[in-house]
């Protein structure tokens, strides 16, 4: 089962709740991937113990021009066709910025002298490998996977999507088909959102009870009726804010599946990198009723 972990906004919590829910899924026994597909400020693993077994770099295929065949001003089919203004003629001579390329290889079936090659051009470097949570004194292992993109970087979708590759067979082994896989996703409802969002049999999106919570909840919310994913919000910090959230989710026939409740303990240890669940009972037994309820929406879809 693929969980997705989203938010309208950033500093909600959702990166804490993925975390959590990993872990509270890890020690009921259940084969676990953490996916963190926040490239561009990946943290989940700041919560875990990490050891990375597999770095490789990421890359986009870019157009490599040969220019002593290159038909130049005579032809411009290439400039003309690409949308992303990735190609430019200056002096007679064709220019590529590859910054702005999206790898979609038109620029190489319109060019009628066959002078279009592919080359790649790095965007970031994808982590795998295997992270130990700790609560109560006890220890549990989940696979653990995310990306880190180049710094300057605009495109972090092809990272995104080859993070996500890395872990879809992580939970091959998985026991009568229980196996879930977390994805950390990025805040917001732009194209970096969408594609870590592909694919995901159900959505959580996390909420703060605030009124820039609500606000941006409800484009969260929008964003999934439009790709047609089957959701459900959870309330964090639950003890702040007003009901706001949860009176908007009652009139929009919206499941609240948890609340999860603040307390200065938890907030310290957040603070210092530590999991929730280690930080009382109450917490814990949020994250296992969370995690008993997604699992129910699983097996019923």
């Amino acid at each position: 089962m693929n969980i997705a972990v989203a938010s309208g906004k950033g500093g909600t919590g959702k990166t804490t709740v993925a975390v959590n829910l990993a872990a509270s899924y890890a020690m009921q026994g259940l084969p676990v991937t953490l996916v963190d597909c926040d490239v561009e400020e990946p943290n989940a693993h700041l919560f875990v113990d990490a050891r990375w077994q597999v770095r490789s770099l990421c890359g986009v295929p870019v157009p490599a021009i040969d220019p002593d065949r290159c038909l130049g001003e005579s032809c411009r089919r290439c400039v003309e066709a690409c949308r992303f203004k990735a190609l430019a003629m200056l002096g007679g001579e064709l220019l590529v910025f590859a910054e702005l390329c999206h790898g979609c290889g038109l620029c190489e079936l319109v060019c009628p002298a066959g002078v279009v090659g592919t080359a790649s051009r790095p965007v970031g470097e994808v982590r795998q490998g295997v992270a130990s949570c700790h609560v109560h004194g006890e220890t549990c292992h989940m696979a653990f996977r995310d990306g880190v993109l180049r710094v300057g970087e605009a495109m972090a979708t092809p990272l995104i999507k080859a993070v996500k590759r890395t872990a879809e067979d992580a939970n091959a082994t998985s026991h009568a088909g229980y196996g879930v896989t977390l994805w950390d996703c990025p805040p917001g409802t732009a194209c970096a959102t969408i594609n870590a969002l592909d694919g995901a049999d159900f959505v959580v999106l996390v909420a703060e009870s605030t009124a820039f919570g609500l606000h941006d909840l409800r484009l969260a919310v929008g964003l999934v009726r439009h790709l047609g994913l089957p959701h459900g919000i959870v309330i964090n910090r639950f003890g702040m804010g007003d009901d706001r959230v949860a009176t908007w989710a009652a009139s929009e026939g919206i499941d609240v599946l948890g609340r999860l409740p603040f307390s200065l303990e938890a907030a310290s240890r957040n603070a210092g990198g530590g999991l929730l669940l280690d930080a009382s009972h109450d917490l814990e037994a949020a994250y296992r009723d969370l995690g008993a309820r997604l699992l129910e929406k699983g097996i019923r879809s």
